[in-house]
Parts: C-alpha cells; structure tokens; sequence
C-alpha cells in the first residue's frame, strides 16, 4: 500500500470514528422521538428542512468547494471573502423568503429559514476551509456537534411539547455549534506582503462551480422537496412522515461514511492532479478500491432491509410506524446504491468534469422523480419505493462504471532530440 493510499484510509478512519459517534446518539433517539412527535409533525419538518437544505447547499454559490483546490493562502483567503459576500446576500433573501411562507400559509415555524440557511451556509464554508487544511479530527469533532447536538435538543424540546418548533430549531443550533468550532482559526491567513487576487478574477477563475455545481446541487436538494410535495399531495402529510423518517434512517449510514470518504478523497485527488483538474492512474485507481470497498458494505445493508425493515421499524418507532418499516424494504436497493455514491461526488469536481456531472444528475433526478409520481399512483408508498429502486439502481449503476473507466490524458511526448546529438 503507498503512502498516499494508507493516508486517505488513516484520514478516513479518523472522519469515520467521529461520524460513527456522531450517529450513535441520533439513531438510539429516533425511537423516542417518533413517541415524542407525531407523523405530521415530521412530515412539516421534513418539508422546512428539504427547503432549508435547498436554499443552503447553493448558499455560497459552491464557491467554498473551490478552497481546496486554491493555489495558494491568497486564493483562498479571496475565496473565503467572496464566499461570506454571496451568503450575505442568500440568507437575507432566505429570511424574506420564509416571512412570506409564514404569512401565505400560516406557519410561524417557516419564520426560520433565514436563520437555517445561514447556519448552513456558514457551516459549509467552515467545513471545506477545514478540509482544505486536513484539520479532520476538528471535522470529526464538529459531526458529533452537529448530529448528536441536534438529536438531544429535539429531544428536550419534545419533552417540552415544543412541536414543530423544536423540530427546526434544535439542528440550527447544533449546525451553529458546530460552525462555530470549525471557524475558530479557519480564516485562511497571509503572509506579510503576500498578494491577494480580486474577488472579481478569483470568481471568474471558478466560475465552474456556480455555473454547473451549483445547479447540480441545488436540483439535488431539490428532489428532496418535490418528493415529500408529491407524497404529501398524494397520500397526506402522515405519509409525508413516513418517508422523511425512513429515508433519515436509511440514509444515515451513506451520510456517515460518504462525508468521511469524501472529505478524505477530495484532497487527495486535487494533489495527485496537481491542482488542475486532471484525472489520473492513481487517482483513478483510489476510486475504484472506495467504489469496491464500498459496495462490499452496502451488500449486508440491503440484505437487513430485506428481511427485517418492517419488523425492525415496528419495534424501534411503534406500530404507527410500520409502514415506514414496508418502505425501507422497498428502498433497500436505492439505499445501497446511494451508499456507494454518496462519497463520489467530489471526484468530478476534482476531475474537471462537472459539467459531465450535472447533465448526468439531471437525468438521474429526472429518473427519480418519474419513478416516484409513477409508483404513487400504481402502489402507493411502498409502490413509489420500488419503483425508486429500480430506476435508481440502473442510474447508478452507469456512474459507477464511468468513473472506473474514466479516461486518463495522453501522456506527452517528448521532444526528439536534435539531430547529430
């Protein structure tokens, strides 16, 4: 094993501890907060925090994931400020934006988007500055921050009878807390006298990532929304509840290894492309051991959801709650595949290939949201899991083997030498 392979997994272990405790307490809580909160609380949740995540993945316009592939502490201090400006703007839109939800449809929790996108948005930045600077055991420490600090504060405020409200409120300050550890020392600092590029020309440098990243993320957050919509309008916000429940819980396990992959992969491409967006042996090589490593994993996560989903779900959560157990079983498939993507998305970006990426994701959302209207109407909510799966599987499974066959650069040839040397 190089140097360079058993720093990614060493990196990756580190993220993943902190992850595996940061998701410990959240899911040993899930079932008394289903006895705490009633499907149509979660099913109003699920819709602020589908919107809020909307709003707060493009909240710096994606420009924060450009700080790792910075070419020096000037680049990404300019980075860093124009990503502050741009959320600036966002969170005070976001905060417009929900006053009006409140006042059209008579939510008072909807009064807190603004601060949910901001927080987001602030974690985000903080976040990539830390992995740019492979501060992973800070990334750790803030996951637990941000997963069990939320589980515990929803909890309390369930004690509380604080409804909906909680819900919301609680993950907002856990997002914060965690912000707040990553940001001490996260500011990208120069030396004395170096210099600093404009906001302008460091924007137009990448540019990329507004102009494709963004729409990719925000189509994918997206997705979520329309689905607990179509759900909602279909079969009523219980339903709604259902699948947000199931879908945090099965997606629990592709969030904790994907971001440690992730944050741990991301910069190890960028170094072995040289900071220029080129794919190459060794770094295609890495994504096929994760991808491998990966699927390996999956495979007892599916076989589970198989035999024991509804089983599982009815004992955990209450017998309210088995139909979200029946939809686990049906997303068994989908679940697995997304386990395996969830790490892959910084590869195009380490590649230079994100405009591959969004017309790829584009099809893929497509795909998911046919799927899902299709099954609601032919079987209702386990009808739209399968459906889900099926689509999704085939979907994935392209990815997978494009990026293990991506093509590499033609090497360059060297010059002949002068005749008579």
């Amino acid at each position: 094993m190089s140097a360079g392979t058993r720093g990614l997994w060493k990196a990756t272990l580190t993220l993943l501890a902190g992850g595996a405790f940061a998701q410990a307490l959240p899911l040993l809580l899930g079932p008394l907060l289903t006895r705490l909160y009633s499907p149509e609380e979660f099913g109003a949740y699920h819709l602020f925090a589908a919107v809020a995540i909307n709003l707060a993945v493009v909240a710096c316009a994606r420009y924060e994931f450009a700080l790792p592939l910075a070419l020096d502490d000037g680049e990404a201090r300019a980075l860093w400020r124009l990503c502050r400006r741009i959320l600036a703007v966002v969170g005070a839109l976001a905060l417009l934006g929900g006053a009006g939800w409140a006042l059209v449809a008579g939510h008072g929790w909807a009064l807190w988007l603004g601060p949910a996108v901001a927080v987001g948005g602030v974690l985000s930045l903080a976040s990539m500055a830390a992995t740019r600077a492979q501060r992973f055991r800070a990334l750790a420490v803030a996951r637990v921050i941000q997963y069990s600090g939320a589980s515990v504060a929803q909890f309390a405020a369930g004690w509380l009878h604080a409804g909906v409200q909680g819900l919301i409120l609680a993950p907002v300050l856990a997002q914060a807390g965690a912000a707040w550890l990553l940001g001490r020392g996260a500011t990208p600092k120069l030396a004395p006298g170096a210099a600093q590029p404009g906001l302008g020309e460091t924007a137009r440098r990448h540019r990329d990532f507004p102009l494709l990243n963004t729409p990719h993320a925000f189509l994918g957050a997206l997705q979520d929304s329309l689905s607990l919509a179509l759900i909602a309008a279909a079969l009523g916000p219980a339903a709604a509840g259902f699948w947000g429940l199931a879908l945090r819980y099965l997606k629990a396990p592709a969030s904790l290894v994907g971001s440690a992959v992730s944050q741990a992969l991301y910069p190890k491409l960028v170094v072995a492309g040289g900071s220029a967006g080129v794919p190459t042996a060794a770094g295609r090589t890495a994504v096929r051991q994760v991808m491998g490593l990966l699927a390996l994993l999956a495979l007892p996560l599916v076989g589970g959801l198989w035999w024991l989903g509804p089983w599982a779900f009815e004992l955990a959560f209450g017998a309210g709650w088995r139909d979200a157990g029946l939809l686990a079983r049906a997303l068994a498939l989908y679940v697995g595949a997304h386990f395996v993507a969830a790490p892959l998305a910084v590869v195009t970006m380490a590649w230079g290939a994100q405009a591959w990426a969004l017309r790829l994701a584009l099809w893929g959302q497509a795909a998911f949201v046919g799927a899902l209207a299709l099954g609601l109407h032919l079987g209702g909510l386990a009808g739209a899991g399968w459906a889900v799966s099926l689509a999704m599987l085939g979907y994935f499974g392209w990815y997978f083997w494009r990026l293990a066959t991506w093509p590499l650069p033609e090497p360059v040839a060297a010059a002949a030498p002068p005749a008579g040397a």
